[in-house]
Order: C-alpha cells, then sequence, then structure tokens
C-alpha cells in the first residue's frame, strides 16, 4: 500500500508529530499532488498556537509546490506531472452572496488549506483543481512557494492599500520582503518598519530598494500615503494612523492580531481610514503570478527538511528569520 508522512498537530499549543498513512484518492473535482516544497507562514502560528480554531487534528501548510500525480475523472484543468501551487483559499461554495458578486475571498462556506483541510506539511495533499495555480517558469520550487500565501495575501493587501505614491510596511518579513519588490519596481517609495533595534533587518530592507528603515515605534521621514499591516501586533494600527497622510488607509492583512487599543479620534479624523484583509481571490493569485515573474520577484528563502517543520516554527515565532522558511520533503 502506498503511504504518505505528514506533520499533523493534534491540539493547539502542541508540538506536531510525524504521522503516516495511505495516499489519499482524489474526490470529485480533486487532484492530489506530491510535494516538493512548503512555505512556513505566519498563519500556520495561529493554527499551531490556538489563535483561529479550526479542524483537528490537521496537517498544517498553505503554500504548497508539488507536481500533480492523480487526477479525478473529472478534472480537465491540468495533466499529470504538472507543477501547480496551492494557496490558503482552497474552495468556496460558488453560490452564496459573496461568490456571486466576485468576493470569494468572503464565501460562506469555504475551505482553507492547512487549516480545514489538510496542507502542505506533508509529502502529498489534495486540492481543488480550480483553486491551483500554474508556477512560472522563473521560480524553482523553494522560491516559488512563499508566493503562494506571503505573496498572494500580501498583494491582495497591496492592492487594497490604493495608488499609493509612498507605502509603509510593518513587520519586515516574508510578506513585506515580497511586496517591496513589486513595490520599488513600480516606482513606490517604501519606508520599511521592522521590531525597534532589528538593524539587520533594517538593512535587508534597504538591500531591497526601500527608501528608509527603522523602528516601528519611529515616525517615518515624511508623512505616508497608505501603511500595510504585517505583524500581528493591535499596538501598531495606531501608531500606523499616525504616520499616514489626511485620507490615507491603514490595511491590516494578519488573519489575526492582538486587540487595538484605543486611541484619538483626532488620529481617526480627516478621512483616514483602518481596513482589514481576509483570505484571497482566484484574481488575486492569477494577477500576482505575472506579475512576480515580470519583475521578477527574488524570495529569499530558508529551506528546512519536513521533519524540522516544529524547529521552523520556533524560529518563525522569534522573528529571527530573514524572508520564509520553506520546508522540504
Amino acid at each position: 500500500m502506498a503511504t504518505m508522512r505528514s506533520m499533523q498537530l493534534d491540539r493547539p499549543g502542541t508540538r506536531l508529530h510525524m504521522v503516516e498513512r495511505a495516499l489519499p484518492e482524489p474526490g470529485s473535482g480533486q487532484v492530489r499532488i506530491a510535494i516538493t516544497a512548503c512555505g512556513v507562514c505566519r498563519t500556520d502560528l495561529h493554527v499551531v498556537d490556538g489563535d483561529i480554531h479550526g479542524k483537528l487534528p490537521i496537517v498544517p501548510g498553505h503554500e504548497i509546490v508539488g507536481r500533480i500525480e492523480a487526477v479525478a475523472s473529472d478534472v480537465e484543468a491540468f495533466a499529470l506531472g504538472e507543477r501547480v501551487g496551492v494557496p490558503w483559499l482552497g474552495h468556496t461554495c460558488g453560490v452564496c452572496p459573496y461568490c456571486a458578486h466576485n468576493r470569494e475571498n468572503l464565501c460562506d462556506d469555504p475551505v482553507f488549506t492547512g487549516f480545514t483541510r489538510d496542507g502542505g506539511f506533508a509529502t502529498h495533499a489534495l486540492a481543488d483543481a480550480h483553486f491551483c495555480f500554474p508556477i512560472p517558469d522563473a521560480f524553482d520550487d523553494v522560491h516559488a512557494a512563499p508566493l503562494l500565501c506571503a505573496g498572494l495575501i500580501g498583494y491582495r493587501s497591496y492592492r487594497i492599500a490604493g495608488d499609493s505614491p509612498v507605502l509603509g510596511l510593518y513587520g519586515f518579513g516574508a510578506a513585506a520582503h515580497i511586496l517591496a519588490q513589486l513595490a520599488v519596481w513600480q516606482g513606490r517609495e517604501v519606508f520599511a518598519f521592522t521590531r525597534d533595534g532589528d538593524s539587520a533587518g533594517q538593512e535587508f530592507a534597504r538591500t531591497l530598494g526601500c527608501a528608509w528603515a527603522g523602528g516601528s515605534s519611529q515616525l517615518p521621514p515624511k508623512p505616508m500615503d497608505a501603511a500595510i499591516i504585517f505583524a500581528p501586533v493591535g499596538g501598531l494600527v495606531p501608531q500606523a494612523l499616525k504616520a499616514i497622510k489626511k485620507g490615507g488607509r491603514v490595511v491590516c492583512a494578519g488573519i489575526h492580531m492582538s486587540d487595538i487599543p484605543s486611541f484619538p479620534y483626532a488620529d481617526l479624523w480627516e478621512e483616514r481610514e483602518i481596513v482589514s484583509v481576509a483570505n484571497l481571490t482566484r484574481q488575486d493569485g492569477t494577477e500576482f503570478l505575472v506579475l512576480a515573474a515580470k519583475v521578477p520577484i527574488r524570495t529569499h528563502v530558508t529551506p528546512m527538511p519536513l521533519a524540522q517543520a516544529n524547529e521552523a516554527l520556533d524560529v518563525l515565532r522569534t522573528g529571527e528569520v530573514e524572508g520564509a522558511i520553506v520546508l522540504i520533503p
């Protein structure tokens, strides 16, 4: 009997452990993917630490790159051996008011990879063929993996930030280091905010073309048109509001954030906005992957073996990683 291996979470707050099980067969509309790389995302931390609650036990991981090795009889979009990526949004109902009005990211009955369906911290995974993306040839498997969430949901945040000539990025990790390259390529002035005292992170941001880099408690050299907050720290919202222009926008990009402290209404006045981002749409994915190859974006990755998934999460939890961590089965 053919088997697969995966790193499974049984209860929030506990360590993942390796399990072996029979290879699953694709159901209607599905493909089975032999995984070659899977990025480690902060959302995986929120799943493991119990900040967000979904199916248990669960195999985390939603930045999947691999080759299709089995397809259901009704799948026509992909062929055996084709390389694809699988993102966080794994399936939508297609009939709720949000799906019917091109807002599938807000679907009332969604499936999320690595949260409500087993994900990519494994040698194999099942995925809905309609929610898989071809990977551009410009990227190898390891460097493509962070594009599937840090890139895709980051890109949705970037779009919601609007036409912002001066853009701030709070929390300079996997998503910000990707978006900084896109923004600089498009001619925007980018200010990077790291943890206070993180001189290495600030230097990394400058090497990617950021015009300024400093601690998150600092004000930038001049007011910004918009700011995107990737760090799950609610206290950064009032800080960012003080740093944007009249009519500016603060975008909260994470799925989870600590409580936002109170702040004076004057900091919000003059038509400043605070908005959140939820999930992604397939249109986001299609647009972004084309742009990523055109720039081209260069992801900075630290590969680690699948069996070291717990160690990878530990490193991510400290924030002491440049770019993204990618697990290799």
